[in-house]
């Protein structure tokens, strides 16, 4: 049994190395065990589209199903939608089989106790509770059957949202579980799309579905601009990401949508408590303060920060990559399709466009997510190893890897939770002092022997 796959917040790796037969089936009996020892047994089951997924959710069923736990099986959706069965049925938990926005040959699981995933030490011990052996049954078999959420779901979202004109709106499924579900619902509150990429398909062929990378996103800049659409929105593999490009053309990155949304919550709610991540631009934190909201740095993962809205009563959070958690009108967990409808519902109500709803945000020079690959087993040293540099001789946030101030910037390193990989970014007032911060991170990786 690989460990390396029980990440921080959900279980994830190569499903012909990682997720054999008897690992499966016992992850199924392990999570029942979770469940029996939290008194919770009917749950809901969803999966994405990669080809992996049916076989993964029959070996888990024959996991879970002896083991006294009840299952609702949702089929194939999107991960929000999961999530969305599990608050709005009430359920005592749920499981999403999806590998979100890795590569077609990954695949993993997203273990649901009670209204909320499980993370950090609850995931070591479903690894614990395999190793051992150590499963509960709750006795009589539980009961399979099989309803669709996506009637709930669509009856929700088209009684929150109401559009004063058809906006043009470009839409990337990215092959995965998001547009298929996004699109015809646009349709029915009346708005226009030019539609990328619609189709589900496990293979991913016209580009990785991850878009807080560039290059996934150049097909979307180009159909917003040749069609002059007011926006293009991008959904990962699962579609609990969001990605933006603006009336112009331009990447809107998961910390200029935050800003976007928390405006448009302060204008209603003074005071209200905005959480960001690590990666996110000061200038986030430095508009929720401006506009006398009470702004929160925390750490990366949908998990940690699904866990800090709850204990924060906040109204919003958001990470870099996309993840946003509304829990103003909303239950709290990362949807990219309703923070779509978020967005656009903001620019109708404006009558202009993100680029220049976002016109008076300060000039800064910043890089988007750098990802430089590492092996799982060396990344979190290269990190201490980088600490023991910086601590000495400037002002280091460690709450989640290495956030570092230099003069009017800074420098972030962390270890991913999802992949063998570091993830940086820099931020600074212009380009020659941006160069500059991130020539230091990266001398200091080279001499790691990364780079």
């Amino acid at each position: 049994m690989n460990l390396q796959v029980f990440r921080e917040y959900d279980i994830r790796g190569v499903v012909e190395e990682d997720f054999d037969d008897d690992f499966v089936v016992n992850l199924g009996r392990a999570y029942a065990t979770i469940l029996h020892r939290a008194g919770k047994k009917s749950i809901t089951v969803g999966r994405d589209c990669r080809l992996s997924s049916d076989r993964l959710r029959d070996l888990l069923l024959e996991g879970l199903l002896p083991a006294g736990i009840d299952a609702v099986d949702i089929g194939v959706v999107p991960t929000p939608l999961l999530y969305f069965s599990m608050l709005h049925w009430q359920m005592d938990g749920g499981v999403m089989i999806t590998g979100s926005h890795n590569a077609a040959e990954y695949n993993g699981f997203k273990l649901g106790v009670g209204s909320s995933t499980i993370f950090g030490e609850q995931i070591q011990e479903v690894a614990r509770i395999m190793q051992r052996r150590d499963f509960i049954a709750g006795g009589q078999r539980g009961r399979l059957q099989a309803r669709a959420v996506l009637p709930d779901y669509r009856d929700y979202i088209r009684g929150q949202f109401k559009f004063s004109r058809p906006l043009t709106v470009a839409v990337d499924g990215g092959n995965g579980c998001g547009g298929v579900v996004a699109v015809p619902l646009l349709h029915e509150l009346g708005l226009k799309t030019v539609d990328l990429f619609i189709e589900m398909d496990g293979r991913f062929p016209h580009h990785h579905p991850d878009p807080t990378v560039e290059k996934n996103m150049q097909d979307l800049i180009k159909a917003v601009r040749d069609a002059r659409a007011d926006v293009g929105i991008a959904y990962d593999g699962d579609a609990d990401r969001i990605g933006a490009v603006d009336e112009n053309g331009r990447i809107v990155w998961g910390d200029e949508l935050l800003i976007v949304f928390a405006r448009a919550i302060l204008a209603k709610q003074p005071g209200a408590t905005i959480i960001g991540e690590v990666k996110c631009s000061q200038r986030l934190y430095d508009d929720v303060a401006r506009r006398g909201g009470r702004p929160i740095m925390w750490k990366t993962g949908h998990s940690l920060l699904k866990s800090k809205l709850k204990e924060e009563h906040a109204a919003l959070a958001g990470e870099m990559s996309g993840h946003m958690f509304f829990a103003d009108r909303y239950y709290g967990f990362d949807d990219a399709i309703y923070a779509s409808f978020r967005l656009l519902e903001i620019i109708d109500r404006a009558g202009c466009g993100i680029g220049k709803l976002l016109a008076d945000l300060p000039a800064m020079a910043n890089t988007p997510e750098i990802r430089v690959d590492v092996p799982d087993e060396r990344k979190f040293e290269i990190v201490r190893k980088l600490a023991d540099y910086f601590r000495p001789r400037y002002e280091v946030n460690d709450i989640d890897g290495l956030r570092v101030k230099i003069d009017h910037g800074w420098g972030l390193v962390r270890a991913s939770n999802t992949q063998p990989a570091l993830v940086l970014r820099f931020e600074a007032p212009d380009q020659a002092e941006l160069e500059r911060i991130r020539a230091l991170f990266e001398q200091q990786l080279k001499q790691q022997g990364v780079m």
